[in-house]
């Protein structure tokens, strides 16, 4: 039997060049009429509404973020220095106190005493020179009679001063104007040197210490403002200002430490807290559009823009954006201060369209109020 070699029916197709040439002729055919029929489609659909907005020139600050913890400007624990009995407190739980206020009174019965007898002693001495110096005046005392009661006199009354002096050990008083933390002695009690007797904290102003990295330094500065905010309050915001910048960079987190003063008048704000910090720098000019007309491909970024000197066409621009905040970008190249660009539907328009405009928001007009004005025609 003789055998003959198998040849697929597709190595006839692959030989005949004319085939495959009308092939391609035909596919080449339908993708032009598919082309043709997107294209009529689109030319008989209505114009895509769009709102959109003006590429502005504004002052542009980027702003630092960082994470601190509140102290305050004055804090201190009073504490006891001698060992006696408490005969009176002053204070109640976090009560406001002014300067000089007495907080606390140890029981000092014997050193008043002590302060009495040489206050006698003193007084008595004093006496004593006035009747030698009288006698010496008459040539009837020897001049060093007189030294001798004045220096007794001396001795006396550093005694007496001194008993005076440690009478304040027995006196705590607020050293300046602040809150007082919570009462932990009651009357009667005794203390001993070194216990921690209330807390003291002046909190009209606060100390916001917070880290950031080492790349800021050029930026900071005393005296630059900030805001700080805080879960507890959420709508408020605190103002402050850069007081210290600290004098090392930490090796390992290569960061640094910055101290900033924030005003506290209605005394929200406890030590201890943690509050989200936002610095703004110098400020610089910049060209910003509103976020939504972005429209992002890959690592690049485009926007639409309107040709206002022909019927608002619009056309597929790519730009350079450099920072970002909430809701506007800033604008590196691509576009020109007083453009208009698509910021409202961009998912609508195709290259060439002219789009129906619904209007141009700005800082008193939004996209929404935009959108409401239509809906209520």
């Amino acid at each position: 039997m003789t055998c003959f070699p198998f040849q697929p029916r597709w190595r006839l197709i692959d030989k005949s060049p004319s085939l495959v040439s009308r092939i391609r002729v035909l596919c080449i055919s339908l993708l032009a009429l598919t082309v043709m029929s997107i294209q009529a489609t689109w030319a008989q659909q209505p114009p895509p509404p769009v709102i959109a907005a003006r590429v502005a020139v504004i002052d542009w600050t980027d702003p630092i973020k960082a994470l601190g913890t509140l102290e305050a400007d004055e804090s201190i624990t009073l504490s006891a220095t001698v060992t006696d009995t408490v005969t009176q407190i002053n204070f109640s739980d976090g009560e406001l106190v002014e300067a000089g206020q007495l907080l606390i009174q140890l029981n000092d019965t014997e050193e008043q005493a002590q302060l009495r007898a040489a206050r006698a002693l003193q007084d008595e001495r004093r006496n004593a020179l006035n009747r030698v110096t009288q006698l010496q005046e008459r040539n009837l005392s020897a001049r060093a009679d007189v030294e001798d009661n004045q220096a007794r006199l001396r001795q006396a009354s550093a005694e007496a001063d001194a008993l005076e002096a440690r009478l304040t050990n027995y006196r705590l008083t607020a050293p300046f104007d602040g809150r007082v933390g919570f009462r932990d002695i009651s009357l009667g009690a005794l203390v001993t040197p070194g216990m921690s007797l209330v807390t003291l904290d002046k909190l009209d102003i606060m100390q916001l210490d917070f880290n950031l990295p080492e790349v800021y330094l050029g930026q900071l500065e005393a005296g630059l403002s900030l805001t700080a905010t805080s879960a507890a309050y959420p709508d408020n915001e605190f103002k402050g200002e850069v007081a210290t910048i600290g004098t090392r960079v930490d090796p390992v987190s290569r960061s640094v430490t910055v101290r900033a003063e924030v005003d506290n008048p209605s005394l929200h704000l406890r030590p201890g807290m943690l509050m989200q910090v936002t610095l703004a720098p110098t400020s610089r000019e910049a060209l910003v559009i509103p976020e939504s007309a972005i429209v992002p491909e890959g690592q690049n970024h485009f926007v639409w823009q309107l040709d206002e000197a022909d019927s608002n066409r619009v056309s597929w621009q790519e730009v350079e954006i450099g920072s970002r905040r909430e809701g506007e970008v800033e604008i590196i190249s691509g576009l020109d201060g007083g453009d208009l660009v698509v910021a409202h539907g961009t998912e609508r328009v195709r290259e060439g369209q002219q789009p129906e405009l619904l209007g141009i928001m700005d800082d008193s007009t939004s996209i929404a109020e935009l959108l409401r004005r239509e809906e209520s025609r």
